[in-house]
């Protein structure tokens, strides 16, 4: 048994390449100049790209960074599955409750329902865009949010292009903590750093952009003018996300993270008086010059607007009690903990990393509570089984090829951190000094821009910022953190939101238009980030790190 195990032994070398780090660093990136170059140079679709980086990865792990081939293809397949569990598992099931929702016309009645909350288009923007659509970030990401609210704007009347803006700029401060906290978890995950301390950081970055994103967003809608008659209501629902998503990451958990910000910002926009008040009549001319659906002034029955309301309500439900201490211990006791086989890494020092050991939390993770919230939902609309079984099929048919990109692009980054390439890039990248603070929310939002996914970015550049991170002094739980926060920000000019938006409001082929009038807002709030990571990486704004 020994002799075996010595066998499978691998020990990863930062400098393989002719005993040179920035020589080993650049054979080290060609899996991301890979995947960079098919998806933003060549236009190749993603799981093309992700497959086609992962072939580069596996070839420079096993010929230039010596890892065994087998030990390799193991960690690939790692990667595999903890992009279809827990990753994957949470957006099919989220999705499938929404496509539930459509089929029984539920959703026609939660978009009317919104309608009446208010005829003020910009309180609307901030409803459906702000608040609903961080709502959805939270049980779905992955696209879903910008295509749902995007719709829902131009029935209530919204101009097309307009529609798809406010909905692209929208979707930013949720997504860290999207999809039950996918990005964070794999963050956590990637990085070996804990769950907690990554979250909680996050937490302390993006809030800050809570507080702004929706002052933006009515000036989007409305200009000057929206900025000077809606600013309260606007601040109140960003102080109230922000306040939320704080104190949840935090405090709470961060698979609810979202889901609070969501509620207290539109609680927020409730209590106050102005957003509740009639819209002047050339308001409404001026801003709603799209065609408005002739079924927003049907009056809909209290029953269906309670049961269009129920499974996001039971969502939240299932999501509070599993937190509750006992029920967190008895959910945690079904985690498969075993040894991944074929695995035996360990890192430049000699000490073993944590991939060895794989965590299959089957039952404690959000992917089977949003099942279970599915199943009851299914209940309370009416939907028969075979009916529910049908759309859970049909919506895995509809993800197959984003399956297909996230499960290459984690198995990229698993081939990429196990190997050694991550920790090689982190060294050399290191050299940058206390100029990583800065650079840090810039690679996340590159790996965004490009990927169209937190989660992905995360996976690819998450060891990369904590190996960095150690290198030149600087916290590893800040810039890990930087790289998604900052990621957040690419989220709005990725090729893949820009082409969803645009199908969604049957703007197909106006991709460019979209992005010319994003980019401006996407660059100067990625600015805004790295300003404050750099004070939070100094004693300026140090004190806000926990």
């Amino acid at each position: 048994m020994s002799v075996s195990v010595q066998q499978l032994a691998f020990d990863q070398r930062l400098e393989p390449v002719a005993d040179s780090l920035a020589l080993s660093a650049l054979v080290a990136a060609l899996p991301l100049a890979a995947v960079l170059i098919l998806l933003g140079g060549l236009r190749v679709r993603a799981h093309r790209a992700g497959l086609t980086g992962l072939a580069v990865a596996v070839l420079v792990g096993w010929l230039t960074f010596g890892m065994p081939l087998g030990q390799t293809l193991s960690a690939g397949a790692q990667g595999v599955l903890f992009g279809l569990f827990p990753i994957m598992w949470i957006v099919v099931n989220a999705l499938w409750v929404y496509r539930m929702t459509v089929r029984t016309h539920h959703f026609d009645v939660l978009r009317r329902s919104f309608g009446r909350l208010s005829d003020d288009p910009r309180i609307q923007a901030l409803v459906v865009a702000f608040c609903f659509g961080a709502l959805l970030e939270a049980l779905a990401g992955f696209g879903a949010p910008v295509a749902i609210s995007a719709v829902m704007l131009v029935a209530l009347g919204f101009d097309p292009v307009k529609a798809a803006v406010v909905a692209l700029v929208a979707n930013t401060a949720p997504v860290a903590f999207g999809a039950m906290g996918t990005p964070v978890v794999t963050l956590a995950q990637v990085t070996g750093l804990p769950l907690d301390s990554v979250a909680s950081v996050v937490g302390r970055q993006t809030p800050l952009l809570a507080l702004v994103v929706p002052l933006v967003l009515v000036g989007l809608v409305d200009g000057r003018r929206g900025l000077r008659e809606t600013w309260v209501p606007a601040l109140a629902c960003g102080l109230a996300f922000a306040a939320a998503q704080f104190a949840a990451s935090n405090y709470v958990s961060a698979q609810l993270a979202d889901i609070a910000a969501a509620l207290a910002g539109a609680a927020a926009l409730a209590a106050v008086p102005s957003a509740r008040e009639p819209a002047r009549e050339e308001v409404r001319v001026a801003v709603l010059t799209g065609v408005r659906s002739e079924d927003l002034d049907e009056e809909d029955p209290r029953r269906d607007v309670l049961r269009a309301y129920a499974p996001y309500a039971l969502i939240v439900v299932i999501f509070s009690i599993a937190q509750i201490p006992p029920v967190k211990d008895v959910l945690a006791r079904a985690t498969q903990v075993f040894d991944w086989p074929f695995l035996d890494v360990s890192d430049a020092d000699g000490k073993p990393v944590g991939a060895n050991v794989f965590s299959l939390p089957l039952v404690a993770t959000g992917g089977t509570l949003v099942l279970l919230a599915g199943l009851l939902t299914a209940g309370v609309l009416g939907v028969r089984a075979a009916d529910a079984a049908r759309e859970w099929a049909a919506t895995v048919r509809e993800l197959r090829y984003a399956i297909l990109t996230v499960a290459s692009v984690l198995a990229l980054a698993y081939v990429m951190n196990l190997s050694g390439q991550a920790a090689t890039i982190g060294h050399f990248v290191a050299a940058a000094g206390a100029g990583l603070a800065f650079l840090s929310p810039i690679l996340g939002w590159f790996g965004v821009a490009v990927t169209g996914s937190d989660t992905s970015a995360n996976a690819l550049f998450g060891a990369l910022q904590v190996t960095a991170a150690r290198e030149s002094g600087l916290s590893p739980e800040l810039l890990a953190a930087a790289n998604s926060s900052g990621g957040v920000l690419g989220k709005m000019i990725s090729p893949q939101n820009l082409a969803i938006a645009c199908a969604a409001v049957g703007l197909a082929g106006k991709e460019g238009d979209l992005l010319r009038k994003v980019l401006p807002w996407s660059l100067g709030l990625l600015l805004v980030m790295c300003l404050i990571v750099v004070g939070q990486s100094t004693a300026v704004l140090g004190w806000m790190l926990p």
